[in-house]
């Protein structure tokens, strides 16, 4: 039977694949029969697979359990199909067409129980969103109410528990929670239907020997390049991650749904469901493609946010507390009947001589000079509040210190800066007891105008104004 010669009639990326029915009704593994010479790229994902021939098995090339269920119920029950799915770091539309062997040859030589099933497939870096709205109207319907508890509240743990309810329900799963992924900083929560349960995470993760971001990066090789998982029963999981395994059956999971969350090719998070209606997996499948899309907007914007509120808050050469936090940290303090502006010592601190290194050595040394005046204070205020107010300036709030406590520090980081050959700092303190923070940040502001005065009278080279 030339495969060859009819595949290449398929105008796209095509591939024919068959598959026995066996004589209890199961089926044989999946064999690949035929690659038109637009899709014969596929042969060469696995480098390790042995020279093509029509009828090698497919797992030669990869293993994709949901491309496998697809294959099986397009070609045994004779309907086609069609997915759109976030998968091998593309956007994969796929159609899936029943084929008879008369169809693709005059012979009745194949067995009737022999099925095939051609696919055909185009992929994009973006999605598309027509591709995405092809779907049934309850499917649409579930879709709908999941997007409406994304977006019911500006507050995002609450929407999205409210979210990961509504899937559970969907999936009639006794088991359902969010668990996103932030890249950057290498951190994962687990939101469930009543909340934030970072301290299941952390035992769940425990029991594993893992970290919680180490259970994420164990999910994406336990997908197999795939978008998911929907698991009737956990022998594969056994197969691929023994100690998740181990895990799910302490915890009497007999069945289990991962689905990555993906933003541009990005993790962002799993949607996780367990002890799922497996009656209804198809439409559990296709309504979790579109939701994977609408929570991966929702937790990268989330995770945006939070990167630009850090950033504004941190000062992005000495990494110490910015003149932003600064602000919002005073106001907490200034809070009318705040027991926390009570016993706070307020240090000002301002560089000597930055003025005169960015003349003579240029910013770049000012900079580097700036960067070792933020490690000193670090070392003698490491416990306390720094932030750089500005330029030259920096401000520490040492909450709950005793004066005694803020002279010794104020001495030590005296002691550090002169043993070193280029930083020299002006320093004002205060202390507030019951009086106003804002009154006492004024005082220490006075007193290191008065220290930097003293500084520049006994090093008169160094004070710019006079040489001007």
């Amino acid at each position: 039977m030339d495969y060859q010669s009819w595949i290449e009639g398929i105008n796209g990326l095509a591939s024919l694949y068959s598959f026995d029915i066996l004589d209890d009704g199961s089926f044989s593994e999946i064999r690949l029969m035929a690659v038109n010479k637009q899709n014969v790229g596929m042969l060469q994902m696995n480098p390790q697979a042995p020279e093509f021939y029509p009828g090698i098995p497919y797992r030669n090339y990869w293993m994709d359990l949901n491309f496998e269920s697809f294959v099986y119920k397009c070609a045994s029950t004779g309907q086609p199909l069609y997915s759109y799915v976030n998968a091998r770091g593309v956007w994969l539309k796929g159609f899936y067409i029943p084929v008879n062997d008369t169809d693709i040859s005059d012979s009745d030589r194949d067995s009737q129980k022999t099925r095939y099933c051609l696919y055909v497939i185009s992929y994009s870096d973006k999605v598309e969103a027509d591709s995405m709205s092809k779907k049934s109207s309850d499917i649409a319907s579930a879709v709908m109410e999941i997007s409406i508890k994304l977006h019911e509240t500006p507050d995002f743990n609450q929407s999205m528990s409210a979210a990961a309810a509504e899937i559970k329900k969907i999936c009639g799963a006794e088991k359902c929670s969010l668990y996103t992924v932030d890249q950057n900083r290498r951190t994962c929560s687990f939101i469930g239907v009543d909340g934030v349960n970072d301290e299941y995470l952390e035992n769940f993760a425990s029991e594993m020997g893992r970290t919680p971001y180490e259970v994420a990066e164990a999910w994406e090789r336990d997908l197999a390049l795939s978008d998911c998982l929907l698991l009737e029963d956990l022998k594969v999981i056994e197969e691929r991650d023994p100690e998740w395994y181990r895990s799910l059956k302490l915890h009497e999971i007999h069945n289990i749904i991962l689905y990555a969350v993906r933003s541009n090719q990005t993790l962002v998070g799993f949607i996780w469901a367990a002890n799922y209606d497996t009656a209804s997996t198809d439409k559990i499948k296709e309504t979790l493609e579109l939701c994977s899309f609408l929570l991966a907007a929702v937790i990268y914007n989330n995770q945006l946010l939070a990167r630009l509120e850090v950033k504004s808050m941190v000062d992005e050469l000495t990494q110490i507390n910015s003149r932003n936090a600064l602000n919002e940290r005073i106001e907490t303090y200034s809070i009318e009947g705040s027991d926390s502006q009570k016993n706070c010592g307020v240090v000002f601190a301002d560089l000597n001589g930055l003025k005169a290194v960015n003349d003579s050595q240029g910013h770049e040394a000012g900079d580097r000079l700036l960067v070792k005046t933020a490690s000193l204070l670090k070392l003698g205020f490491g416990d306390w509040e720094i932030y750089r107010a500005g330029g030259d300036e920096f401000v520490i709030l040492c909450p709950g210190i005793t004066e005694e406590e803020l002279e010794k520090k104020l001495f030590e980081v005296r002691a550090l800066a002169e043993n070193t050959t280029d930083v020299s700092f002006a320093f004002g303190s205060a202390y507030c007891t019951d009086s106003n923070i804002q009154d006492a940040i004024q005082t220490a502001d006075e007193r290191m105008y008065q220290d930097k005065a003293e500084y520049y009278r006994r090093h008169p080279e160094k004070d710019r104004r006079t040489r001007n």
